[in-house]
């Protein structure tokens, strides 16, 4: 097989990647880098399950590596190789990270840890131990005021967000969401701990729209705010999580050999049980199994990184559907016929490739760009904790799913 389909969760999300067999070890290496953020030069590769490092020679092809389609790899920053001998005297420059990939969630860090746990722990996979450690976090914060940006946002669903119709969400659901990938089930909420930089805009107009504007449609945090934002852009209904629930349930048994162990992360029966439980999160397995449902293209914003990633590109699909991440939860993206216009008026499905669709995307670049910049995310990398029960200091998911996996605490407060 000369083309690899390989799902690859990094420090800063998950992609899911193609790749020819016989390209370069280096080329192999720089997409790694352009798709989690790790440097090339320091990138160490684990696969299988458990994951066991694979060893990456200097030179060669892909194939070299025995890697299989469908297989789930796990990229982590080891430490960088030694500078040749005649570059000792030279000062050393550590490589910079690309910019970040989507989701949020960045549950590879715990994948590449030890999977062996605490009792409570040792039975649930890395995704629901990191949802649970930030759910914890989120828990018990106070509501902010109007301007505040605090993880106490993102428990709250609606903190940030302009416009009444942010409904609040329940803190637990809304940290569950957010454990799969880029573009995990979640919504995003702000849990930097930087200022917010103001008030994000609650639409954005599309260039020679007549009056048309991309905006935010708020989508319920019940742990299946991925599948009812599909349904909102695909069906204009946010009561179809269930039944998507099935369509990927039902994907997936129809395709073992693409959707495998090594792809889905778990084995193909107990995923499919797993995935149609109401309280189980999506991410980017089902936004590809999805695109492929509708035969439209799904572009998935990031607040944090705003990157864009597009599932169902490479397939032909000439109608593309938005949605927006905040590193926990998934809203809808729509156009407007103008501000303040029903959502009965909404369009959600245009065109990708026509003047008319290149506008609307520009627009919704712009509102993510601003949604960014009033820092309206969920950054689960960076947010300060403190473990309720032994009160250790902890920075981020990593440590915080670390943290529980070794001790069996999961009462975490933010500071």
């Amino acid at each position: 097989m000369s083309s690899l389909t390989l799902r690859c969760r990094g420090p800063s999300g998950q992609a899911t990647v193609t790749v020819d067999a016989a390209s370069s070890i280096a080329d192999f290496l720089a997409l790694l880098a352009e798709k989690t953020g790790v440097p090339a030069a320091c990138i160490e590769i684990l696969s299988g399950f458990p994951p066991k490092q694979i060893q990456v020679p200097a030179e060669g092809a892909v194939s070299a590596l025995g890697l299989a389609n469908g297989d789930t790899l796990t990229v982590r920053q080891g430490a960088a190789p030694p500078p040749p001998p005649a570059a000792s005297q030279q000062p050393q420059v550590a490589p910079s990270a690309p910019a970040a990939s989507p989701a949020a969630a960045g549950a590879a860090a715990a994948a590449a840890g030890a999977l062996d746990g605490a009792a409570g722990f040792a039975d649930m996979d890395e995704d629901e131990m990191l949802a649970r450690a930030i759910a914890a976090s989120l828990e018990q914060q106070p509501q902010p005021g109007p301007a505040s940006a605090s993880a106490a946002g993102a428990a709250a669903g609606g903190s940030g967000r302009p416009g009444p119709a942010a409904t609040p969400r329940p803190p637990a659901a809304a940290a569950a969401s957010a454990a799969a990938a880029a573009p995990s089930g979640g919504a995003p909420r702000s849990v930097s701990n930087a200022p917010a930089g103001g008030p994000a805009p609650a639409s954005m107009p599309v260039a020679g729209g007549d009056g048309s504007c991309v905006v935010r449609r708020v989508i319920d945090s019940d742990n299946s705010c991925l599948f009812n934002a599909v349904g909102y852009v695909m069906e204009g209904s946010r009561s179809t999580a269930a039944r998507l629930r099935r369509v990927v349930a039902d994907a997936v048994r129809s395709d073992p050999f693409t959707f495998n162990e090594g792809f889905l992360g778990k084995p193909l029966d107990g995923y499919c049980d797993w995935i149609q439980q109401s309280d189980k999160w999506g991410g980017a397995i089902e936004l590809f199994i999805l695109a492929q449902h509708y035969r439209r293209e799904i572009a998935a914003f990031d607040i944090r990184t705003k990157r864009c990633d597009v599932y169902g590109q490479d397939k032909g699909y000439a109608d593309r559907v938005l949605l927006i991440y905040d590193g926990l939860h998934y809203d809808a993206l729509a156009v407007a016929a103008f501000e303040g216009a029903p959502e009965e008026l909404d369009v959600t499905c245009f065109e990708a490739r026509s003047g008319g669709g290149a506008a609307i995307m520009a627009a919704a670049e712009k509102l993510v760009a601003a949604t960014n910049a009033a820092r309206q995310f969920t950054d689960t990398a960076n947010f300060t904790l403190r473990c309720g029960v032994c009160q250790i200091g902890l920075k981020g998911e990593k440590e915080a799913v670390e943290h529980a996996k070794a001790t069996g605490h999961s009462n975490f407060a933010e500071y």
